[in-house]
């Protein structure tokens, strides 16, 4: 034992001292494999601190309260919640037509123990005025000061609201508003005036735009003042926070289950119940997600990409402990020499590799704690949340670090092997000796492909599983990996045709397989997954490109608003005019069922909708309700629903297009230009008063289309859940059936505002289509984006810009990734080789060789390792990506059997698109422009005269 410690003790010295000598490799090598261990480090540092305990979720949640009570909306039913409060459900059955859904307000202050202390909780919107023009802002009503609330905001400057006309603003809408502490502002529309107080943030959510105001004194005032403007009041939630002795145990939150009130408890959230103890588990649709399965997958595909990531880490740094102990051989002859046994030589190359680990580990993780202190604000305003506190575990370091020194070790094995080989003699002179390949190697690693395609195979034509896919593919590469040297060999056939310097380049690359065989394989691993990635994602943007469906014609533009009975349209619209290139403008309207400022299938007081009716002849027999409300498919046969599928009636409306309620436009005939639809048929009818119908199931026998006016829209749904006519007035329009199928956008009818007004419709704006000249710059939709900013109005803003490659910088990045890979394996490879062939060299130089000889020769060696890498990694690249999306042609051609099987609407038109393209431009870069720039920058860089010295007698 004490021999062994010595031993290991003297070889970690030599090793410590031949490091500091050559600064130069060790920091290259330390800085490969320091640079991901400050990146896990960071990360695992900045995931731990940004983790929450339970008692700091609380704190933000319900500040110093035991609990917070939420109404659950199911009208006083029972109730089954998880114990985060975070998700219920009612407690009886209804899921027969019999049984409604249980919906309606419930009185949570009866719930509340006597004796507790109480603090409402209210939020809701409204567009308040800043420097800029108009906010829409989440307003909360809550005592922040109160010691109960202390914890959920956290003031950073001046004070919470004391008085009814103050009130305090988060950062985040203070720096968006341009306002500060002391300002004023009011809301549009009200006629109150608050001081900003002061500032605050909201630990959880950086980025909320909220004001904070004393409980009554903003929501009810405003609402009021909307109201009488003739808008619908806005939506106002309220929860409590309470405060009682003992707090609320799981038991007891169970019993205000009852009750129909959510419960989100601080002693439940410390201490919570077993999954057996949770009803709303025990439900058949209902589950406690948080299980191991998908933590097991994500550990597997992290343990995946280290350990691909190590062995690029082992096969880049390889080849420079080769070259450290190459240069070191005299230094390890002296050592056998004076008495030392190979496991002496393989002790302090081995610790070059431990000397280097540690100091990488050392370094990655320090720089990790020092960037993530530093950068913590940063870190937060990116992630949105305040960190919970600096979370370290030393064990997770410790596990990271320990990955570093491994990394260390496993690089250094190889040149540590080939060095305690050498003979005592050969290290003295110099000698180089004769160098036998391993034939075993290859054979295993042939045995490795094949079973890697084998399983590859099977998981794209026999299985839909992707994992097995990835996994044959991983298993495939790294048996290419490991017949890396056969594979330098069968290169060597091709050096009779090359001409001198790239002859003798890739004769010497193919003789010293020990030290090209790891650069190569560097090259070819990091190759192949560039290559992958991007076949895949080429593959994917064609099939993307082949499914897209365009919103609007190319060019054109849609600004649409809903809100407020379309106040803000004519801004909206004059906005679009000015900013961008215009060359039609269509008005458009929708109708308003009761008050003109609900907005589309808003249920609030006095709101209704319209809906488009279908006649009972034209209803697509798959979906028509049946009257026991069983599922009207059943009872068709699965050759049935397939014929059904393709019925003119089961058919959805053509294309993608913009959303309109109930597909309806009320507009004149500069729409259809605007949409493209050349019929002059169309146009006539339009302006002859008819109803315009692009969805023929709409049209009945009489050619007419009927649109029902429903005043009650909660009536309306319990007549249709019950299968009973729904009321409402029904207004009938004669009808002009575009032909043809013309890609309308979206857009199923369209009715003149004439012919509305002379039915009785009201009509309110809806906003406006545009045609343009040309398509708009990203500058004058910026432009527009600050026009419609300063109205504060929610604008649905769509401009067709025809299917956009989102991919190209990715595969730029991957293509540049594996550029740089490779260069530095083939640089590395290149020092190695200029170390092993310095003999040679000075040789060239004293027959007279040309000075340009040994920089072309060095430029060579570079090129030859680079092309082969890229040439068999781009061979392995392309068969997993080939792979992958075999497997995704039989996941969705199996699905859309099924679909046919079912007679889903859509599925018959055609089957889907899954092509595999091959992405020559990443190709060609990774085979042509990376090896020829390999080879020209190692040529630059080498000198072109070396020392000569009288070569060493033998």
């Amino acid at each position: 034992m004490t021999t062994w410690f010595h031993s290991w003790r003297a070889a970690v010295r030599i090793a410590r001292r031949d490091a500091w000598r050559s600064k130069g490799r060790s920091f290259l090598v330390l800085a490969m494999i320091a640079l991901p261990i400050l990146g896990v480090s960071a990360l695992d540092l900045t995931v731990r601190s940004a983790e929450l305990t339970p008692a700091q979720r609380m704190e933000r949640t319900l500040g110093a309260a035991d609990a917070r009570f939420t109404d659950a909306r199911t009208g006083g039913v029972a109730i089954l919640q998880d114990p985060e409060g975070e998700q219920s459900t009612p407690a009886g059955d209804y899921s027969s037509p019999d049984a409604p859904w249980p919906d309606g307000p419930t009185d949570v202050t009866k719930t509340i123990p006597a004796g507790s202390t109480v603090l409402t909780d209210s939020t809701g919107t409204a567009k308040l005025t800043t420097t800029h023009g108009l906010l829409q802002t989440e307003v909360r009503e809550l005592a922040a000061a109160d010691p109960v609330a202390r914890g959920i905001m956290r003031l950073q400057e001046g004070r919470f609201p004391e008085k009814n006309d103050e009130i305090a603003a988060t950062t985040r809408f203070l720096e968006s508003s341009g306002l500060s502490v002391g300002s004023t502002l009011t809301a549009r529309g009200f006629d109150r005036t608050y001081v900003i107080s002061g500032a605050y943030e909201l630990p959880s959510d950086l980025t909320a735009q909220q004001v904070n105001a004393l409980p009554g004194a903003f929501l009810a005032p405003y609402a009021k003042a909307v109201e009488k403007a003739g808008l619908p009041k806005p939506d106002i939630s309220t929860t409590y926070l309470v405060k009682k002795a003992g707090g609320f145990t799981w038991n007891t939150v169970q019993g205000i289950n009852a009750k129909g009130v959510l419960v989100t408890s601080r002693v439940v959230a410390l201490d919570p119940p077993a999954d057996s103890e949770v009803p709303l588990y025990e439900r058949k649709d209902w589950a406690n997600y948080n299980s191991g399965g998908a933590d097991a997958a994500a550990l597997a595909a992290v343990g995946t990409v280290v350990g691909l990531a190590m062995l690029e880490i082992c096969l880049l740094a390889g080849p420079a402990f080769a070259v450290g102990a190459r240069r070191s051989r005299r230094q390890l002859g002296l050592v056998g020499a004076n008495g030392g046994a190979r496991s002496h030589i393989r002790a302090i190359v081995l610790s070059g590799g431990l000397v280097i680990g540690v100091a990488a580990a050392l370094v990655g993780i320090v720089l990790a704690l020092v960037l993530t202190i530093a950068l913590r604000p940063l870190l937060e305003d990116y992630m949105g949340q305040r960190f919970g506190g600096f979370t370290v575990r030393p064990l997770e370091l410790l596990a990271i670090a320990a990955l570093a020194v491994l990394t260390g070790l496993l690089s250094a094995v190889i040149p540590a092997v080939t060095a305690s080989r050498q003979t005592v003699l050969a290290s003295l002179t110099g000698r180089r000796g004769v160098r036998r390949s391993n034939r075993v190697l290859p054979l295993i690693g042939f045995g490795a492909v094949l079973l890697g395609a084998a399983i590859g195979l099977y998981g794209s034509v026999v299985s839909d599983q992707f994992v097995l896919v990835a996994g044959g593919s991983a298993i495939a590469e790294l048996g290419v990996v490991a017949m890396t040297p056969a594979l330098v060999g069968l290169f060597g056939r091709a050096s009779r045709w090359l001409p001198l310097s790239p002859r003798l380049a890739l004769r010497d690359a193919v003789r010293n397989r020990g030290r090209t065989a790891p650069a190569v394989a560097a090259v070819l691993a990091a190759v192949a997954g560039t290559v992958a990635v991007s076949t895949y994602a080429a593959s994917r943007d064609a099939q993307s490109l082949a499914e897209y469906r365009a919103s609007l014609p190319y060019g054109a533009v849609a600004a649409l608003v809903t809100e407020e009975g379309g106040r803000d349209v004519p801004a909206v619209r004059d906005a679009v005019q000015r900013t961008l290139p215009v060359d039609v403008r269509a008005d458009v309207f929708r109708i308003a069922v009761g008050k003109p400022g609900c907005a589309p299938y808003d249920e609030g007081e006095g709101c209704g909708r319209f809906d488009v009716v279908i006649p009972k002849a034209n209803e697509c027999p798959l979906w028509a309700a049946s009257p026991d409300g069983s599922d009207p498919a059943e009872k068709y046969t699965k050759e049935q629903r397939r014929a059904l599928a393709k019925d003119w009636r089961c058919l959805s409306p053509a294309g993608n297009g913009i959303y309109v309620e109930e597909g309806l436009l009320v507009a004149d005939a500069p729409l259809l230009k605007v949409l493209g639809i050349d019929d002059p048929g169309a146009a006539k009818a339009l302006a002859d008063g008819k109803l315009l119908s692009f969805h023929r199931p709409q049209v009945d026998r009489n050619g007419t289309v009927g649109i029902r006016l429903i005043t009650d829209p909660k009536a309306a749904d319990r007549a249709a859940e019950q299968n009973k006519p729904v009321p409402g007035e029904l207004k009938s329009f004669p009808a002009y059936q575009v032909p043809g199928s013309p890609d309308s956008y979206g857009v199923e009818s369209v009715l003149s505002p004439a012919a509305a007004k002379a039915a009785g419709l009201t009509t309110v704006p809806l906003g406006a289509v545009f045609s343009t000249d040309r398509m708009p710059s990203t500058e004058q939709r910026q432009r527009l984006d600050a026009e419609i900013a300063k109205l504060g109005s929610n604008v649905e803003l769509t401009v067709e810009e025809g299917w956009v490659d989102e991919n190209k910088l990715v595969l730029l990045a991957l293509t540049v990734f594996a550029g740089l890979v490779t260069i530095g394996a083939a640089a590395i490879a290149t020092g190695l080789a200029q170390a092993d062939a310095e003999a040679d060299l000075k040789t060239l130089a004293a027959v007279g060789a040309p000075p340009r000889v040994r920089r072309m020769l060095s430029g060579f060696q570079c090129g030859v390792i680079a092309a082969m890498g890229v040439v068999l990694g781009s061979a392995a690249g392309v068969l997993p990506a080939v792979g992958l999306r075999l497997t995704e042609e039989r996941e969705q051609m199996r699905s859309y059997q099924e679909a046919l099987d079912q007679g889903w609407a859509g599925v018959g038109d055609a089957p889907p698109y899954v092509p595999i393209v091959v992405p020559w431009e990443t190709l060609a870069a990774l085979l042509v422009a990376v090896p020829l720039g390999a080879a020209l920058l190692a040529a630059l860089v080498t000198r072109s005269r070396g020392a000569l010295s009288r070569r060493a007698a033998h």
